[in-house]
This record gives structure tokens, C-alpha cells and sequence, in this order.
């Protein structure tokens, strides 16, 4: 019967990664969204406020340095510029316009630490230029700070002001793993209009619509009673 065999075969097809759907949204219903975005893990601080009477000039002092961009930012509580151009990224305090040099290893441990919510010591710090899967589209370097807990919490830090760029955790690299294999996308984890999973999708329908199509053959047939004559 040719429903029997198009069920079989697309059943042998398709079969794994319609479990693989079933156990990875299961995950990725169970486990909160905000858990997986790490909330937990960073302290949402207010930056204090500042006279805009006593900042620079942004504009004149872009211009004046040839900077392509320039924004506020904060190191600490000290008020500054970041300058990007060319040459990439400096800073200058926002009031003076003198450099501001990069924060150290030092630094950056204790503003890991006002960020985090935690009370786990820092495992590891370390200025990365290798930009993990885990922040793909990133640029480097970055200051990679990892806390001592079950969960891996791991902060990435600006190196040119310290500021918070992204955090991860484990329950997110897992949810991630399984994102990858639920959308079929193995390479960027992003797209999931691939054709990896058009291809998969339309033979998942194909096995329901072949189940349906063996369902009415499963129902018994109602005998004709022929009737007598005499």
C-alpha cells in the first residue's frame, strides 16, 4: 500500500529530529526566558547624573580628533568620552578631554564585581581577542570574567571603559545548543528559514498527512448485505 510505505519511510526520515523538536522546545519552554538572558546574574545599575554645563564639547572635540562617533560612557563614576575612528576606540574624560587610560586587570575584577549579583569569587579574567560562539558578531578584544558557581555565570567587560558588553551562563549555552538544533541551523545558529529545515518541515507534513491517510484505512468497513431473492 502506498500510504503504508510513504509513512515508513518518512517515519525512518524524519523521525530523530521530530524527537529532537519535541525534547528541545520542551527546554526551551520549561526554563524561563529570562533565566536563559542571565538577568539573575548582573545588578542594573542607574549611572549617577552630571552637570551637562561642566562636559565638553562633543561635537568640537570629535571634530577636533578626526573621530568618526562619539558617545558618553561611564568608568565607574567618572564621566567620559569614547572616541571611534580609524585607529578604533579611545577615551577621554568627558570634562577635561585628557586621555583615560585603559582600565587594568585590577580594574576590571572590581567592576566585574559591582556587576554581579552574586557573592562566588571571580574563577578567571583575561583580555580575549579569540571571540567565542557564545557572543559570535562581537568585537574583540574583550575582558572575559568568570565567577566561581555551578552555572559558569561569565561577564564580558568593554576594554576600553569596562563597561558590561554581554553575559552568558550554562542553562544559556544549553538552551543555545539546543536553539541550534531545533532551527537546523549548525553553522550560525540564527537562520531559521534554512534549507535544512524547509526540507524537513515539509516531510514532517507529509508524515502526518500519510498518518491520516493510513487512519481512514483503519476504520472497519461496513459489509453490504446483499439482499436475498427469492
Amino acid at each position: 500500500m502506498i500510504a503504508r510505505k510513504t509513512h515508513k519511510w518518512l517515519g525512518l526520515f524524519v523521525g530523530l529530529q521530530v524527537v529532537i523538536w519535541s525534547l528541545s522546545g520542551v527546554y526551551m519552554t520549561v526554563v524561563h526566558i529570562d533565566t536563559i538572558h542571565g538577568d539573575q546574574f548582573v545588578r542594573h545599575q542607574q549611572p549617577p547624573g552630571v552637570d551637562a554645563g561642566t562636559l565638553r564639547d562633543p561635537i568640537a572635540l570629535a571634530s577636533s580628533s578626526g573621530a568618526e562617533n562619539i558617545r558618553l560612557a561611564w568608568m565607574g563614576h567618572r564621566p567620559v568620552y569614547v572616541l571611534t575612528g580609524k585607529a578604533g576606540e579611545r577615551v577621554v574624560d568627558a570634562k577635561g578631554g585628557e586621555a583615560v587610560a585603559r582600565p587594568m586587570e585590577k580594574q576590571i575584577r572590581a567592576l566585574a564585581r559591582s556587576y554581579y549579583t552574586g557573592a562566588e569569587p571571580i574563577a578567571s579574567a583575561r583580555l580575549i581577542t579569540d571571540i567565542p560562539g557564545e557572543i559570535r558578531g562581537r568585537k574583540p578584544p574583550l575582558w572575559r570574567v568568570e565567577f566561581e558557581h555551578w552555572n559558569k555565570p561569565t561577564l564580558y567587560l568593554s576594554p576600553t571603559t569596562g563597561e558590561l558588553v554581554s553575559r552568558r551562563h550554562e542553562l544559556w549555552r544549553v538552551f543555545d545548543f539546543v536553539w541550534m538544533l531545533h532551527i537546523m541551523d549548525y553553522a550560525e545558529r540564527e537562520n531559521v528559514n534554512n534549507p535544512v529545515l524547509r526540507i524537513f518541515t515539509w516531510s514532517a507534513l507529509l508524515l502526518a498527512l500519510s498518518g491520516a491517510w493510513l487512519l481512514l484505512y483503519s476504520f472497519p468497513k461496513k459489509k453490504k448485505k446483499a439482499a436475498a431473492r427469492v
